[in-house]
């Protein structure tokens, strides 16, 4: 398990102006110098990712980190999971900072270890067939952990497909956690019919399943989501093209099956940003992804249409709770020689996260 010691903002940061907060982070930052180093996720709020030394997807800004040595403080401006992902793979030395420990994940607050460990012991009980986990990398460190015990490998939205190809070439089954959507569409993509995929939903017994849907399925998928795109819809899509015709659609595989196959791309955080700056000007982009991410991409690329194709501002709620104000007090704290909001991953379920983590590298 993680622990996290919640220290609360002072009042007093909340009251600084915006060029008083720009001003005294810069300050901090240049104080602590090398012994520093704050990742910035692609979601964050522009205000707070100015400020990062690597911006990227979770996975990409934890190994950056890990190869930085020589920073004792990796200040990790996402969420919950991905400061334990980056404790889980730094050095003993290093010390991991979330500047808000209310900034959660509630895709990965879906999958409980309990009823993980619930789920797997029936599914093991009633088809008696070999199952391999395989946990996308936005989960806690106790279910990567589960992972990394039973045989099986974390992925990521890049490399979910490899992975899980590595997972069904290893046992007749998989167990994908904790988001259906990117597993099913993940599937659907490797051949294997909607029909042979089952749902498992914790709150049900017997995950909902009878037994004959249990010896059927390939993949079993854990009913977890994403709030920020499960929002996309297929009239978002529909909508876009009548707006805008001939806008190419480009989506995450976080988002429905449905929304998936009528978009024209589908791809990771970082498939998208990619498609998108290396695409010519001119181009037309209607996006189904985080808003910040979607904003930044059209303010540094004009020349180019680059929308969401969702109506309503489709933001991550718990990444926004990262604020100026929080980073700001973080990083005096650490000059002043205080940590505040620690994430530590205990010695146990790190070895097993990094078991986890290591075999979605070997096998992408």
């Amino acid at each position: 398990m993680a622990t996290a010691v919640f220290n609360t903002l002072p009042d007093f940061y909340v009251a600084l102006s915006e060029p008083e907060l720009e001003e005294r982070i810069a300050s901090a930052k240049a104080e602590l110098g090398s012994r520093l180093v704050i990742l910035g996720h692609h979601y964050q709020r522009d205000e707070v990712v100015k400020f990062a030394d690597f911006r990227g997807d979770s996975l990409k800004l934890s190994q950056l980190a890990a190869r930085r040595p020589e920073a004792k403080y990796i200040v990790f401006c996402g969420v919950h999971f991905m400061a334990e992902s980056a404790d889980i793979l730094s050095a003993d030395h290093q010390i991991v900072i979330l500047p808000d420990l209310n900034a959660g994940c509630s895709m990965a607050d879906m999958a409980d270890l309990e009823q993980v460990e619930s789920c797997w012991e029936e599914l093991n009980r009633v088809t008696g067939a070999k199952i391999v986990p395989v946990t996308y990398i936005n989960s806690t460190a106790a279910i990567k952990a589960f992972v990394g015990r039973n045989g099986g490998a974390v992925c990521t939205s890049s490399n979910c497909r490899k992975v899980m190809e590595w997972a069904l070439a290893r046992g007749e089954k998989a167990l994908f956690l904790p988001d259906e959507h990117l597993g099913r569409n993940t599937g659907y993509r490797m051949g294997i019919p909607l029909d042979q995929m089952a749902v498992w939903n914790p709150w049900k017994d017997a995950g909902g399943l009878s037994e004959g849907e249990m010896r059927k399925a390939r993949i079993f998928l854990w009913k977890g989501h994403c709030s920020v795109h499960l929002r996309f819809l297929p009239q978002h899509v529909e909508r876009a093209r009548q707006a805008h015709p001939g806008i190419r659609v480009i989506t995450h595989p976080e988002c429905s099956w449905e929304v998936c196959q009528l978009a024209d791309e589908v791809g990771s955080t970082e498939y998208i940003v990619k498609r998108v700056v290396e695409s010519p000007p001119g181009s037309q982009w209607a996006v189904g992804t985080e808003i910040h991410l979607v904003n930044r991409l059209a303010a540094e690329h004009p020349d180019r249409r680059i929308i969401s194709f969702d109506d309503c501002v489709c933001m991550c709620s718990t990444m926004y709770r990262i604020s100026p104000q929080h980073l700001c007090w973080t990083l005096e704290s650490l000059v002043d020689g205080q940590v505040v909001n620690q994430v530590a991953v205990d010695p146990e379920t790190k070895r097993w996260a990094r078991v986890a983590l290591e075999r979605m590298l070997e096998s992408s």
